[in-house]
């Protein structure tokens, strides 16, 4: 009876420390997040390729290559109103140096229209869909469907500035902005991780190396082979 009697006097004591210690997590900040923590984006799983060091994704100006190639507007890539500025070449393959191309695979060379249509958004041609498999996909060590998989995945990885929208009319960049604007958008990404290459005076292509988990990588040797103009024009869309 004595020890129940002694637990009946402690009882509100230990109400009253409960309480402090309720308001006391009550109060407690909860610690900041990080800055720029909320930019970066979540991680990407990609089937794993195999038979290369790394990718290097290639995104074509599109108006450079319509003005050389198909000036009438023949294409559907280079119609009048498309309004296409940057589109995907293709996703290469690479090694530290050189790289592998038209690869022996049990896969068949012809891309089906049921697989190819589904990223016509962002190749716009059968023809180059067919032919990036064939030269490129082939060394992937991947399935037709994983390779263009990988390819839409590594696409959606960059976020492309303002800069490099497509315009109305013919504008001037130097290649140094160009680098420092999409490093910019880009968290993970350094200037030795993308090229930007130009035929004449005309901006060609921005190439951007990812590891195969599609992380951005530096790449020297394709760095090697950027212009080595200041600046370059970008032709406008039709």
């Amino acid at each position: 009876m004595k020890t129940f009697r002694n637990v009946r006097r402690l009882l509100p004591a230990l109400f009253v420390a409960a309480g402090v210690a309720a308001c006391s997590d009550q109060n407690t900040e909860k610690a900041p997040t990080a800055p720029g923590a909320q930019a970066t984006k979540a991680a990407i799983t990609v089937p794993v390729g195999s038979g290369f060091d790394f990718y290097v994704l290639s995104l074509s100006w599109s108006p450079t290559w319509c003005g050389d190639n198909d000036p009438n507007g023949k294409s559907s890539q280079c119609e009048v109103g498309r309004n296409r500025g940057l589109i995907v070449h293709g996703l290469w393959p690479q090694n530290e140096r050189g790289y592998p191309d038209f690869c022996p695979t049990r896969q068949s060379d012809r891309v089906p229209s049921s697989l190819g249509r589904q990223y016509l958004d962002l190749i716009p041609s059968m023809g180059l869909i067919g032919h990036q498999w064939r030269k490129h996909g082939t060394c992937s060590g991947l399935s037709q469907e994983d390779y263009f998989a990988v390819t839409r995945a590594a696409r959606d990885r960059l976020t492309l500035p303002a800069e490099l929208a497509p315009a109305r009319q013919e504008k001037g960049l130097r290649v140094a902005a160009i680098e420092d604007a999409l490093v910019a958008k880009n968290p993970g990404m350094t200037k030795d991780a993308v090229a930007v290459t130009c035929e004449g005076n005309r901006l060609e292509e921005v190439r951007v190396c990812f590891d195969k988990s599609l992380n951005f990588r530096a790449c020297p040797a394709v760095d090697r082979q950027a212009c080595r103009k200041d600046t370059v024009s970008l032709p406008p869309a039709p």
